[in-house]
This record gives C-alpha cells, sequence and structure tokens, in this order.
C-alpha cells in the first residue's frame, strides 16, 4: 500500500481516487499481520511534545502501536540501533545544521523511508527554534537550525506546536486505509517552509471558509489568536509561525476545491 502511495503523490485526484479504489478490495485477511505499515520515530532539535502528543491518544494507542502498525525505530520505542526499511518515518524537530550526527541521521532516513512526515512545526518550518542563534549554554557551537526540507524531500506534514492527538490518529489510519482525499492537506504543504497566522486570512477567511467556530485560536500556544465577532485577529508579535491554528481549522481540511468538487460545481 505505501509504495502505491508513494507512486501516486503527485497524480491528480481522479488518479488517486482510481488507483486506491483499486487496490482495496485485494487486500486479504489472511495478509493484514505481515502487511502492518512499517513505521519510525526520530527526535531531532525539539521539545518532544510531539511525541508526548502521539501518546495522548488513549483511546486508539493500543490497537494502533500493536495492531495497526510496526514500530521498528525510535530512540525511545525500539532499541534497535542500525536503521531498517520503513513505509513510514515520523520526524520531530528542525535539524541542527552543526549536529553531524542529526544530519546523517535525516540523510539515513530519507534513503529508508517510503514516506517522510515533517512531524510538528519545528520539523515542518523550524518553529520557535529558528531562534535560536548560537552563543548560548550548554551548546554554543549549534547556531543554525532549519526544516528538514531544507536538506530532503518531504512528503507530507504535520503540523503544530504540538500537533493535536486527533490529527496524529486520523492521519495514522487515512495513510494506513489509503485514504488520500483526507491527507491531501497534508500533502500540499509538505516541504512548506512557512507558516503564520495570516494563513488564516488568506486560505480560510479570504474564501469565506471560515465559520466562526475558534478551533484556530484554542490551538495557538502562544495566545496571539483573538476571537472578535466571531472571526480571528492575529497578534503577529506574538505568532511563532508554527502554522498549528491554520492546520486545526476544520475547513482547511475541506478546502475550497473539495467542496466544489462534493457539490458537483
Amino acid at each position: 500500500m505505501f509504495s502505491k502511495i508513494k507512486k501516486i503523490l503527485g497524480a491528480s485526484e481522479d488518479e488517486v481516487q482510481e488507483t486506491v479504489k483499486a487496490d482495496t478490495p485485494k487486500a486479504k485477511p489472511a495478509a493484514k499481520a505481515s502487511a502492518k505499515p512499517r513505521i519510525g520515530y526520530i527526535h531531532l532539535s525539539g521539545c518532544t511534545g510531539d511525541g508526548i502528543s502521539l501518546t495522548e491518544n488513549y483511546d486508539i494507542l493500543a490497537p494502533l502501536l500493536t495492531d495497526m502498525v510496526d514500530i521498528v525505530y525510535g530512540q525511545t520505542l525500539v532499541d534497535a540501533w542500525e536503521m531498517p526499511e520503513m513505509d513510514l518515518c515520523l520526524i520531530e524537530g528542525s535539524v541542527c545544521l552543526q549536529d553531524e550526527h542529526s544530519v546523517h541521521e535525516l540523510l539515513e532516513a530519507r534513503k529508508k523511508s517510503t514516506l517522510l512526515c515533517a512531524f510538528g512545526s519545528c520539523a515542518m518550518n523550524g518553529c520557535f527554534t529558528t531562534f535560536a542563534r548560537g552563543g548560548q549554554q550548554a551548546q554554543p557551537k549549534q547556531e543554525s537550525f532549519v526544516a528538514i526540507s531544507n536538506l530532503v524531500k518531504v512528503d507530507l506534514a504535520l503540523p503544530g506546536c504540538p500537533v493535536s492527538p486527533e490529527m496524529i490518529a486520523k492521519s495514522v489510519v487515512a495513510l494506513i486505509n489509503g485514504d488520500m482525499d483526507y491527507l491531501q492537506p497534508a500533502l500540499d504543504i509538505a516541504g512548506c517552509n512557512s507558516a503564520c497566522g495570516c494563513d488564516l486570512l488568506t486560505g480560510i477567511m479570504n474564501k469565506a471558509l471560515c465559520t466562526g467556530c475558534g478551533t484556530c485560536g484554542m490551538a495557538c500556544q502562544t495566545r496571539a489568536i483573538t476571537m472578535i465577532q466571531g472571526r480571528p485577529h492575529i497578534d503577529l508579535d506574538r505568532c511563532i509561525k508554527c502554522g498549528s491554528c491554520y492546520m486545526s481549522c476544520p475547513r482547511s481540511w475541506l478546502p475550497e476545491t473539495q467542496i466544489k468538487k462534493e457539490l458537483n460545481l
């Protein structure tokens, strides 16, 4: 399934649907145990919040880690030193260009992974780590923290500071089921090095998609968003450009193009 997904990442929506539909009936129950996706997790420069957010999926965590996927690599999850082949590798944290080990591990992960995911805003665009400029204790030599897409090709991204548990759970299940329609926003922003509260203005409000639900404000970790008369107002002095607000917005996962498609417009 994951090799198929990799091949159709650049295909049109119709081609994606045809491929997924063609593959779905071929799945055999007897092969499920041996065909579980192989997942890897790598932590670079960040706060580990995204990994903690993953574990907060209490209702599905046990079946997710045992029945749905095989965790084959991860410093805190698997006692393995040699990186194996992986269907999906979650990279948390930005990469420090002065850290030779981190750079090597990221490049190796790209070689060994069918799909590489920027897991959290630090991996996607640097987030708050971009403000580190060296000279601090205890690692004064580490001065350049960049998004992983600066060094490798990223297939999909799940921004957030941290990523919400619900987004992680739904995205993993969608990946397993090959639901490319649901994952389209994550595919669209793969490799994106910029995010801001202004994305709400250009991508949601200017297209009359905002319902005034306030999810963006609740997702903001720095309280940079205030709801005024049912619409989000962004304090750019507080914004750390993590992208949480836009990707947490329900309408970003049902964009204008998908709405028109479902309405046959």
